[in-house]
């Protein structure tokens, strides 16, 4: 009888078993494993090459239409529109509020223009404008007042020759306008040029009585008497002008003589 074959284990195998493989939960693997081991270089991968510093990366355009429905995403910008570019900051030039402030800066045309406004004398009204920036309404008074006090006797008859006659304020009876106009045309005779007188510190129902009383009483000058009076009060209304010109009250633009010298 042939004996049974019976198979021996060796004692090593008995005593220490096929180890099994550890047990791997289900997901992505972790980053340890997946990272190559610093032991084998052999094994790390090679790592793709930084971008250029000078090169920036380049991004996607956002998405306007969903890719599966067509239908446009809220929120995403049109691909077709362009982007809307910032506008620059342009400050425009500054004007000047002041009513001085513009006329300092005024072109040099402009300001002579608005200085024969107030007196017809081009010489006078070269000088004035020459001595700009004035800093106060004073320092200008101040020089129009020395121009003045130096105009020659030519420059004193074209700044007469440019003066009209005093008018009266709207409502004054028509008796009052025919006496005024009827003395007004015998001091033309006499003298050649309109009447002038300075009203500013009067009232406006004093004007007619002021008027009148002026011109009857300086009829009786002489001619270079009534000149020298004559060129005090424009004098006087110049700088009435001026002050109306550089103020609140007045401006550079659309400035016209007044019909009555104030």
């Amino acid at each position: 009888m042939r004996p049974f074959p019976h198979t021996f284990r060796t004692t090593s195998a008995l005593h220490h078993p096929t180890p099994r493989p550890p047990h791997r939960p289900c997901g992505p693997p972790p980053a340890a494993l997946l990272s190559p081991s610093p032991l084998h270089p052999s094994a790390r991968r090679p790592s793709a090459p930084s971008p250029s510093p000078s090169t920036p990366p380049t991004e996607e355009p956002p998405l306007s239409r969903d890719p599966l429905t067509g239908d446009p995403l809220t929120g995403a910008p049109p691909a077709s529109a362009p982007t809307a570019a910032i506008p620059g900051q342009t400050r425009a030039a500054a004007r000047p509020a002041d009513p001085l402030a513009r006329f300092n800066t005024a072109p040099e045309a402009a300001a002579e223009a608005v200085l024969l406004a107030c007196c017809g004398s081009r010489r006078w009204a070269r000088r004035v404008a020459a001595h700009r920036p004035y800093p106060t309404i004073e320092a200008l008074l101040a020089a129009a007042d020395e121009a003045a006090y130096d105009m020659s006797g030519a420059d004193l008859d074209e700044a007469l020759g440019d003066e009209t006659p005093p008018g009266l304020p709207p409502g004054t009876p028509s008796s009052a306008q025919t006496a005024l106009r009827h003395a007004h045309d015998a001091y033309l005779a006499r003298f050649g040029h309109a009447f002038v007188v300075c009203l500013d510190t009067d009232r406006p129902e004093e004007h007619l009585d002021r008027v009148l009383g002026g011109i009857r009483s300086r009829l009786d000058n002489e001619p270079e008497e009534e000149r020298v009076a004559s060129a005090e009060e424009l004098r006087r209304v110049t700088r009435a002008r001026l002050i109306h010109l550089v103020t609140e009250k007045g401006g550079l633009t659309g400035y016209s003589r007044p019909s009555v010298a104030v």
